[in-house]
């Protein structure tokens, strides 16, 4: 008798931990399909309590990416736990890259989710929302003030801002933070983003947020970490308080979580991410949410403190359009390249050459090396970029030098004309004026692109 009583809680046992709804916190999950604003057909995955019914809902909307990352069935599934069944969904990546996203398509996106979460059992079709994360806070605030279906959003990590100007903000940061100073972040930096955004390679680049966030008529939880590298903290809340405040909105709470990143995730510097999100942020979202709407009472944190303000960057004016660059490049390139192939023709050569090949060799190194800094700032995330000398990468340091090098050299070649060219002839002079043009057209570059700035 005792055997069989000994076998049976064994059995009961190994059926508890083999559940499929046990050992996760009472949490399941539901794999779905629903149909997208343009028809086609999407899946994703419903998480909930078990056993949930009438809960409040709310639909992920993905930061920049592809949206597949781990932290989405991360955080999908705190929500879960705190009472919140949350839709975690594809996110559509055709047509989405650096240089193009439709943030209006996107939202219609979030839409189309908060309509298939509102048909499910485990939820109250009145009580779904969205959260939105980074650039989800661009996307959802434009799906909330479209669709009245939409019962509240949370965003986290969003920005008041335009992208182009939000990322040059955090270059400057994460240069600033590795001691970086100098013409470097304030010239290259800013200049390789208005040009991206100018030739069409930065996407959404001067989207201005604050008229949808004025349009927004659902109650509002606005949600920054402290140490946010990516998003300026400070500036974005100021930004989401001054829109709500003009339009007399009252029903948001705009909150800022100490040590946190810019995912809500624990952080030791901003740059890093811990494997846990900061202590608070789920208890203030789960008790946000199901407390609607007496829980949206007007309420804003003090901004976060920033190294710096963010600041907008000029659209381009005509002589740094894409095309007078393009040219400048070009004529330049074309130039050098003139001295160097016209110096296989004996009769082309310059009597005395020397300070001609310096400049003509330096000014190319300095083109070329401008192009890698210029990919590297647009390309990189890194906080750490070696040794610096007075506040100066090395190689950036290096092209500086080699620049000044370039300019001595054209200088030397146009005040000493007459010295470099006698007794040479009519293709030397022509030689020589190739190298003055390509000089010049150098030193516009330079100056455009910060190199012969401190």
């Amino acid at each position: 008798m005792i055997t069989r009583i000994v076998l049976l809680a064994a059995m009961i046992a190994a059926l508890v931990a083999f559940s499929p709804t046990a050992g996760a916190d009472e949490i399941t999950t539901t794999d779905i399909t629903f149909t997208r604003s343009d028809g086609a057909a999407t899946t994703g995955t419903v998480h909930a309590p078990v056993g949930a019914t009438g809960l409040p809902g709310v639909v992920l909307v993905h930061g920049s990416g592809d949206g597949r990352g781990p932290q989405y069935t991360q955080v999908a599934a705190a929500f879960a736990r705190q009472g919140i069944v949350a839709l975690r969904y594809e996110k559509r990546t055709e047509d989405y890259t650096p240089a193009h996203r439709d943030y209006s398509l996107l939202a219609d996106d979030a839409i189309a989710g908060v309509a298939a979460l509102r048909e499910r059992p485990e939820v109250d079709p009145a009580r779904v929302g969205l959260w939105g994360l980074s650039e989800g806070g661009w996307v959802a605030p434009l799906a909330a003030s479209r669709s009245a279906e939409v019962a509240f959003l949370v965003v986290v990590g969003a920005n008041a801002g335009a992208p182009a100007a939000q990322q040059a903000w955090a270059n400057e940061t994460r240069f600033g933070a590795a001691g970086v100073r100098g013409s470097m972040i304030d010239i290259l930096g800013r200049n390789a983003i208005r040009v991206s955004a100018a030739a069409g390679l930065f996407a959404q680049a001067y989207y201005d947020p604050a008229p949808v966030l004025s349009a927004v008529g659902q109650p509002v939880l606005a949600i920054w970490g402290e140490k946010d590298r990516l998003t300026p903290p400070g500036d974005s809340l100021r930004g989401y308080r001054d829109a709500f405040d003009r339009v007399g909105k009252s029903d948001y709470t705009l909150r800022t979580l100490r040590d946190a990143q810019h995912g809500a995730f624990t952080t030791t510097d901003g740059f890093d991410k811990g494997a846990d999100l900061v202590p608070g942020y789920l208890e203030l979202v789960g008790e946000w949410v199901k407390g609607l709407p007496g829980s949206a009472n007007k309420h804003s944190d003090e901004p976060a403190a920033q190294a710096h303000s963010v600041t907008a960057l000029a659209p381009q004016a005509w002589w740094e359009s894409t095309t007078a660059l393009f040219v400048l490049f070009l004529g330049t390139v074309l130039a050098l390249l003139g001295y160097a192939l016209t110096g296989f023709a004996r009769a082309h050569r310059l009597p005395r050459a020397g300070v001609a090949r310096l400049l003509v060799t330096t000014a190319g190194i300095g083109i070329l090396g401008t192009l890698a800094q210029v990919l590297y700032v647009a390309s990189t995330k890194a906080t750490s970029f070696g040794p610096l000398l007075f506040g100066r990468t090395l190689p950036w340091l290096a092209l500086q030098v080699i620049a000044v090098c370039a300019v001595c050299s054209l200088g030397y070649l146009v005040a000493r004309r007459e010295a470099v060219l006698e007794g040479a002839g009519k293709g030397a002079r022509v030689r020589w004026a190739l190298a003055v043009v390509g000089g010049i057209g150098f030193t516009l570059w330079a100056l455009y692109w910060g190199l012969l700035l401190p």
